[in-house]
């Protein structure tokens, strides 16, 4: 009984395939997965604070951030979100994304979601947005309620 060789003819074809393939598709399996696009941070990070979960949230901003902002401080700012969804229900969707130039001439990426509870509005009653660093920047640098709710003054 003569046995063929693995190396040879169809069979080695075959396996160099079969190995590119799993090369290919490696890095879609590991933890080192492709990193989230902006728009799915920023979802990410606002239904982790409208469910409350800011411990989560925390952890999504730029390390800038949150080498200036502590935790408590940071759970003060994001109060007001929580405090709509409370209202609005946790179903946001996105409404509009874009540039915005700083004051430095800095350009931050910027993504604008609203409650699915506006979307028979003709413009949302609010909007929460969130703000990146620039276009490749995967954490937050700043959110918040546009326009912001209006305090009563004592």
């Amino acid at each position: 009984m003569k046995l063929r060789s693995l190396t040879t003819g169809w069979h080695a074809r075959s396996w160099a395939r079969v190995g590119v393939l799993l090369l290919l598709l490696l890095p879609l399996a590991g933890p080192g997965a492709a990193r989230p696009s902006q728009v799915q941070v920023a979802r990410q990070f606002l239904l982790a604070v409208l469910r409350g979960e800011y411990t989560t949230a925390y952890q999504l901003l730029a390390p800038q951030v949150r080498a200036t902002t502590t935790a408590k401080q940071f759970r003060r700012a994001a109060q007001p979100l929580y405090d709509q969804g409370q209202q609005r229900g946790t179903s946001i969707d996105l409404y509009k994304l874009g540039y915005r130039m700083g004051e430095n001439n800095d350009v931050r990426s910027f993504y604008s979601f609203t409650f699915k509870s506006d979307s028979l509005a003709a413009v949302p009653t609010v909007q929460l947005d969130v703000t990146f660093r620039d276009s490749t920047a995967t954490r937050i640098l700043s959110f918040g309620l546009i326009p912001a709710p209006q305090t009563t003054r004592k």
